[in-house]
Order: C-alpha cells, then sequence, then structure tokens
C-alpha cells in the first residue's frame, strides 16, 4: 500500500488528516524496531512507548504543516526523534551528558540534523500546553468550565448562558471575556517567571 517514496508522503497527509490506517501502519511497521533499540539501550518498556508515542506526536503536527517535507523515510524520521528523546533523558538522569553528534560532526547547532528544531518545537509547544493547564487550573471555577464549554465543545453563547445560568448570551460573552483576560494574565506571568 506504501511502499515508494511518493507514497510516503501521501502516508503523511493521510496521517495529518487523522487517518487511522495510516497511524495503525506507521506503528506496524516502526514501533517495534524503535522499540527493540530502545530496550536495547537500557530504556524501560513504559518508557520505551512513551518515546515512540512522543515521537508520532512530532511527526504528526509536522505532518500538518503545508510547508513540511520529508527528506527520509518516515522509519527513519521516528527513529531519529525517538533516539534523540532517549538521549535527552538519559542527559537528564546522568551527570555526564552524552554527545548527541558523531565525533565527525561540528558541534555547531548550524550543522545539527533538522529533527532537532522539530523536537525543540515541539518542546515548547508542551512547555506551553503544561502552563495553559496550570493556568486553567489556577483561574477555578465557573471560568474553566465555560472556556472549556466555549473553545472544546463549541458551544454557543446561549447553550452557555442556558448552562451556566446567564440571563443572555450578552451576558455569557461578557462573562468569557472577563475570564479570558485573566486566564491571559495567569498564563502570560507564568511565561515572565
Amino acid at each position: 500500500m506504501y511502499n515508494a517514496t511518493n507514497n510516503e508522503q501521501q502516508l503523511l497527509k493521510e496521517l495529518a488528516n487523522g487517518g487511522r490506517a495510516a497511524t495503525e501502519l506507521i506503528y506496524k511497521q516502526q514501533f517495534q524496531i524503535i522499540n527493540g533499540w530502545l530496550i536495547k539501550n537500557n530504556c524501560d518498556s513504559d518508557d520505551a512507548a512513551d518515546i515512540f508515542q512522543e515521537a508520532m506526536v512530532v511527526l504528526f503536527e509536522k505532518a500538518q504543516s503545508p510547508d513540511f517535507r520529508l527528506t527520509c523515510n518516515v522509519g527513519t524520521y521516528l527513529f531519529a526523534i525517538s533516539k534523540h528523546l532517549w538521549y535527552k533523558r538519559l542527559q537528564k538522569q546522568q551527570k555526564n551528558p552524552i554527545r548527541l553528534f558523531d565525533a565527525t560532526e561540528d558541534e555547531n547547532e548550524d550543522n545539527a540534523p533538522s529533527y532537532f528544531d522539530d523536537i525543540k518545537v515541539h518542546e515548547e509547544r508542551e512547555t506551553h500546553f503544561d502552563q495553559l493547564n496550570n493556568a486553567l487550573d489556577q483561574l477555578g471555577e465557573p471560568c474553566r468550565s465555560l472556556l472549556h464549554a466555549y473553545y472544546h465543545k463549541d458551544n454557543s453563547m446561549a447553550q452557555i448562558a442556558a448552562d451556566f445560568g446567564y440571563t443572555n448570551p450578552e451576558n455569557a460573552k461578557t462573562q468569557k471575556y472577563k475570564c479570558l483576560t485573566r486566564l491571559r494574565k495567569l498564563f502570560y506571568g507564568m511565561q515572565a517567571k
């Protein structure tokens, strides 16, 4: 089904569109190989599964970008990301950092493989999500539920007014604005630290 290089681009398109078959195929073809390498390199099976999942998230995010062009096959890309993520975990666990480059490579970041940038973007996005979740926790109720109803459930202002006991959709909209303003202050306050 996906055996040629142009089919890899099609596979990425299907992955970007949330295609279950594409995701399952990538797991079927790549998980055992990458999982085996991670376990051989002192990674336990739970961490190996987490690392592979995180690499899949990076691939999924990149596949959604219209500018992304894969210059290797999907397996090579996932393997490189998984390997890098594992080395980063090891670095955090050890006092002597592990080199992420071959001895022949210059340590200048300009020469680093392009997937390093992809991982960095993914890690920054994860940090922002964590900060946003912390800000939402600090925001409290009913603001958290109101924002969730509007942004995640796509409820209309009329529905939110009815669910939250506001007299009309305009009052619900005003309250949403106040909640969003408080959330922004909390979020940007965390980023300033």
